[in-house]
């Protein structure tokens, strides 16, 4: 782990290819649009206090954090207030990991279906994954729409950030944490039930799940296969077979309300072997 004082142009610097700058408002706007609804769903009741998260936003980076990514669902029925993630990075972090950056999460919908969530997150180099760590370690911030909570969100950002020390610490342990092959085999169990509850026996083999896709990700320690884990049931592309025994290819997660549940189940069984 690495706890030297490093602004994110400097992170950039050197790895260009994984780092970005903060979204502008207008790049903001073209990839999720409904941070920028101009109202709540016709659906909502009148004790709904409609801000818009673009709002939340401005306020979040006036206390120094960027928006560096962001989606919505696709299948909403309405675009503009369907349900959104906006990752978001400290401007000047003083906390780096070997590679990964820790995130700040924010969760919305302008619809009634979602109040505001604050999760922590992390930004992994080598793969430019997201992943979110499980409550279990820092409680997700819940707040309803009801009155302007804006400064109550930057706020719990800021004291989630203050703990990005004992996020460093908790992947230095699993870095630490060396695994024989029948602890990876069962955790890819584990990480195998969890994507696919209801598969018949056979439908897939845990092996599977524990292909590394890059050569700097081979390896028996728990950090790194976690991480080859969450990659393969998150990004999809491995052979299973159906139920009616045909050999099909698995889908990519891309449901934000199940990207956030896996990420943040396999963190959690992940964090439990750690030494």
């Amino acid at each position: 782990m690495n706890a030297v004082v490093t602004s994110l142009d400097q992170i950039q610097s050197s790895h260009s290819s994984a780092f970005q700058s903060a979204l502008t408002p207008e790049a903001l706007r073209a990839r999720v649009p409904a941070v920028y609804a101009p109202g709540a769903h016709e659906r909502t009741s009148a004790s709904y206090t409609f801000i818009p998260t673009g709002r939340v936003i401005d306020a979040l980076g006036s206390a120094g954090f960027m928006p560096v990514e962001g989606r919505q669902a696709l299948r909403a029925r309405s675009p503009l207030h369907a349900r959104h993630l906006i990752r978001l990075r400290r401007r000047c972090e003083t906390v780096t990991l070997r590679d990964s950056i820790p995130e700040v999460l924010l969760l919305n919908s302008h619809d009634g279906t979602t109040a505001y969530q604050l999760r922590v997150g992390l930004f992994r180099v080598l793969c430019t994954n997201g992943l979110v760590v499980s409550m279990g370690i820092f409680p997700t911030w819940r707040v309803m729409h009801r009155g302007d909570v804006v400064q109550d969100v930057v706020c719990a950002a800021l004291r989630m950030s203050e703990r990005f020390e004992q996020l460093a610490a908790a992947v230095e342990r699993m870095e630490r944490t060396l695994l024989d092959d029948s602890q990876r085999l069962e955790l890819a169990a584990q990480a195998l039930a969890l994507r696919f509850p209801n598969d018949p026996v056979g439908a897939m083999q845990p092996s599977q799940l524990l292909v590394a896709r890059r050569a700097q990700d081979v390896g028996n320690d728990l950090w790194r296969t976690f991480n080859v884990l969450q990659e393969n049931v998150l990004r999809g592309g491995l052979v299973r077979r159906s139920a009616s025994n045909r050999l099909t290819r698995t889908r990519g997660i891309r449901a934000i309300r199940e990207d956030v549940r896996l990420n943040s189940a396999l963190w959690e069984m992940a964090i439990a072997r750690a030494a």
